[in-house]
Formats: C-alpha cells, structure tokens, sequence
C-alpha cells in the first residue's frame, strides 16, 4: 500500500491540474507532441527501436512459442515435456509432492 501512495498523490495532482488548465491547453500539448513526434531525428530513433525490437522478436520468437507450449501441455496434461519431476499424488483436499 506505501508504495500506491505517492503514485495516487501524482494521479490527484494531475487531475486537479489538467481540469485547471482546461480543454483548450490539452490541445496545444497534444499539438506540440504531434510535431515533436513527427520530427526527421525522433522519427529515426523511434524506427529504429521499432526495427530492434521486431528482428528480437523473430529471434527469440521460436524458444518463446516451445516455452509455452511446453507450459500449456504440462497444464493440460501434467506431465512435463522436457525435464522429470517427482511423482505427485492426489488427494482430494491438495495436489502435493511425495518425497
């Protein structure tokens, strides 16, 4: 709970000064952040991290996607597929471990 606190504190401060500003400030910030946006070396950076991030995805995207498939059939199925596991017994209240 301490840690929302300053983070609602923040959220009521810009609240009180966004309905005090009005309608009409909004739109020039809104403005000011299109042009900014729209800016030949911000465009360049943002299309870079845009093309990192997409040759990382098609990287990785083959170990994430046997990961979760491997997740889903132990889910379903319980029983792992890649690594062993000590047998579990089933009980009606619990599912746990036998040692």
């Amino acid at each position: 709970m301490a840690s929302k606190i300053p983070f609602l504190i923040g959220l009521g401060a810009g609240y009180v000064l966004g309905t005090r500003a009005g309608r009409a400030q909004y739109e020039r910030m809104k403005s000011a952040a299109s042009r900014l946006a729209e800016q030949p070396y911000v465009r360049s950076k943002v299309d870079a991290a845009s093309n990192r991030a997409s040759s990382f995805v098609r990287q990785q995207g083959e170990a994430v996607t046997d990961k979760v498939a491997d997740a889903v059939k132990e889910r379903l199925f319980g029983a792992p597929t890649a690594q062993p596991q000590s047998p579990v017994q089933v009980d009606d209240a619990e599912v746990r471990p036998t040692s």
